[in-house]
C-alpha cells in the first residue's frame, strides 16, 4: 500500500504545472493572500483573505475567483464580504457572488465573480473575506475497512493558490481532524504541527500557477449525506403549520467489508466502528409540537426532544448504526404556531418566512425539494430566495377543497449547513375563502338532515292504507 501510495504522489508531484507566463486579468493582483482549509468533517471549508491592488488606471469593479474544473463540480457554495476598519473596529459587508466564464481560460479553469461595493480605483485596495465550501472532496482510501479499521481519506489541492492574478505573497494552512497523517506532498517550504500543515509563504507567483499536493489522513467523522430531503410545509389559516420530512440516508464513507458484530460494536464502541455514526441532531424551529419520528416499519422511539425559546432539539437515532454504503429511509413530522412564521406585508399579502436547508447538523443533501403547500385560494405566489433554485408550481387536492391548492416547489442540489437561511414565499389571500370548508360541512349536515326528515314523512308504500 505504501508503494502504491508513494507511486501516486510522484505522479501528481511531476505534474505540477506553473504558468507564470499567463497574463493577469484587467489591472489587479494580489499583494498578500492566505488560506485556510478545514478537513476537520466531510464537508470542506477553505477560507480565503485576499488583499487586492489595482495597479492599472481603470476602476475595477469586480474580482474574480478561479478554481479547478473539478473542483468547481464540488462548489456548494461561495460567500465573499469586504472589511473595514482594522483589528477590533473591523466591520464586513456582504458581496455578491456568482459564476462567470472567460475566454480562453488557461487548463479549463473556471471562475466566480465577486461584485465590489465601489470601483477599486488605481492604487487603491482592499481586502476580502471569502468562504467557499467543497462537497464529495474526501476520498476514502482504501475504498473498503472492516469493523474495527480507521478511516483514510485523500484531499487533493494545490499548494499555490489558483488565482488569475499575480500574488505577490501567500501560505496556505491546512487543518486535519486529527495528528494521524499517513502521507502528503512537500513543496517547500512545508511544515507539519499537530494537526496543521502550512505550505509557504510563497512569493512572486504569476496568474495561474499551480502545484498539485495530496494528503491522505485519518478521518473518523460521520459522512452523512442525504441522497435525497422533500420537506412538505402545508399552511392552514386556522393556527397551524404542519412539517413532513421524508429521508433517504447513506454513509458515503468507506464501505464496509466483512461480517457486523453487533457484541464488539457495543462492548468496544471507541474502536469498533470509529467512522460510523449511530444518532444524528436535528435542529427544529421553536415551539415546535405533535413531533413523530417513523420509517416504513412504523414509529420509532428511540428519539430525544428538547425545545426552549430559542430552538428544538430532536436527537434521532436509527434502528441500526450506520457504516460505510449503508442506507437508512425515515420521515420526520412536526407542527409549528401559525403566527411564528406566517406575516402580513404592507400591500396587504401574506408571506411564508421559514429556513431552507437541512435541519441535520454537519450534512450534505444531494437533492432538496421543497414544497410549501398554500392554503386554497391563493394567488399570485412569489418567492424570494438568496441563491439560485429551481422554481414551479403544482397542485393539490385534500380534504374538502375544490379548486385545490397552490403547491410552490423549490428544488436545490448539493445543499450543505451554509444556505440554512430563511426564505419567503409571498401569496395573496381573499380571507372569505376560510369560510368555505366550514360552509361546505354546514351544507352537507343540513342537506343530510333534510333528507333524513323527507325520508321520514315520505310514504312510498303502493297499497292504499285502511281507516
Amino acid at each position: 500500500m505504501a508503494a502504491m501510495i508513494l507511486s501516486v504522489l510522484l505522479l501528481f508531484i511531476s505534474s505540477s504545472i506553473k504558468t507564470s507566463s499567463a497574463s493577469s486579468l484587467s489591472g489587479l493582483q494580489i499583494v498578500q493572500a492566505e488560506r485556510q482549509i478545514e478537513l476537520t468533517s466531510h464537508i470542506v471549508r477553505v477560507y480565503l483573505t485576499l488583499k487586492v491592488e489595482n495597479v492599472d488606471g481603470a476602476p475595477a469593479k469586480e474580482v474574480l475567483l478561479a478554481f479547478p474544473p473539478t473542483q468547481f463540480d464540488h462548489l456548494a457554495s461561495v460567500k465573499a464580504a469586504v472589511t473595514f476598519g482594522k483589528k477590533r473596529k473591523k466591520s464586513y459587508a456582504p458581496l455578491e457572488t456568482k459564476p462567470t466564464e472567460q475566454p480562453g481560460a488557461p487548463n479549463g479553469s473556471k471562475y466566480y465573480a465577486i461584485s465590489l461595493i465601489n470601483p477599486l480605483g488605481k492604487g487603491e485596495t482592499t481586502t476580502l473575506e471569502i468562504l467557499y465550501v467543497l462537497t464529495h472532496s474526501l476520498d476514502p482510501f482504501p475504498v473498503e475497512i472492516t469493523q474495527s479499521d480507521s478511516q483514510l481519506v485523500f484531499f487533493r489541492d494545490s499548494a499555490i493558490i489558483l488565482s488569475p492574478y499575480h500574488i505577490l505573497q501567500q501560505a496556505t494552512v491546512v487543518k486535519t481532524p486529527s495528528k494521524k497523517v499517513e502521507s502528503f506532498t512537500q513543496v517547500e517550504p512545508t511544515h507539519r504541527s499537530g494537526t496543521e500543515l502550512r505550505y509557504g509563504p510563497y512569493k512572486d507567483q504569476g496568474p495561474y500557477s499551480y502545484s498539485p499536493v495530496i494528503i491522505h489522513f485519518e478521518n473518523n467523522n460521520p459522512f452523512a449525506v442525504v441522497e435525497e430531503l422533500e420537506r412538505e410545509i402545508e399552511i392552514s389559516h386556522w393556527g397551524s403549520i404542519q412539517v413532513t420530512e421524508h429521508y433517504k440516508l447513506a454513509h458515503a464513507g468507506a464501505k464496509h467489508k466483512g461480517a457486523f458484530s453487533r457484541v464488539e460494536y457495543q462492548s468496544s464502541p471507541g474502536s469498533s466502528g470509529a467512522s460510523s455514526f449511530k444518532h444524528l441532531l436535528a435542529e427544529l424551529p421553536p415551539r415546535v409540537h405533535s413531533v413523530y419520528y417513523r420509517d416504513d416499519i412504523g414509529n420509532i422511539s428511540s428519539s430525544r426532544l428538547r425545545t426552549n425559546s430559542k430552538k428544538s432539539e430532536l436527537l434521532i437515532e436509527p434502528r441500526y448504526p450506520l457504516f460505510g454504503g449503508w442506507k437508512a429511509t425515515f420521515l420526520i413530522g412536526y407542527g409549528v404556531p401559525l403566527q411564528d412564521f406566517l406575516f402580513e406585508s404592507a400591500v396587504g399579502a401574506r408571506y411564508l418566512n421559514y429556513t431552507f436547508g437541512c435541519p441535520l447538523a454537519d450534512t450534505v443533501v444531494d437533492t432538496l425539494r421543497i414544497k410549501v403547500v398554500l392554503p386554497e385560494g391563493s394567488k399570485d405566489p412569489s418567492v424570494e430566495v438568496p441563491f439560485a433554485v429551481e422554481q414551479s408550481l403544482e397542485k393539490k387536492y385534500s380534504y374538502l377543497d375544490v379548486v385545490g391548492r397552490t403547491v410552490v416547489v423549490l428544488e436545490k442540489k448539493n445543499v450543505v449547513p451554509e444556505h440554512n437561511v430563511p426564505f419567503q414565499v409571498h401569496y395573496k389571500f381573499n380571507p372569505i375563502y376560510m369560510l368555505a370548508e366550514p360552509l361546505m360541512l354546514v351544507s352537507a349536515f343540513f342537506l343530510f338532515f333534510v333528507t333524513s326528515i323527507a325520508y321520514l314523512h315520505i310514504d312510498l308504500s303502493l297499497r292504499k292504507k285502511n281507516d
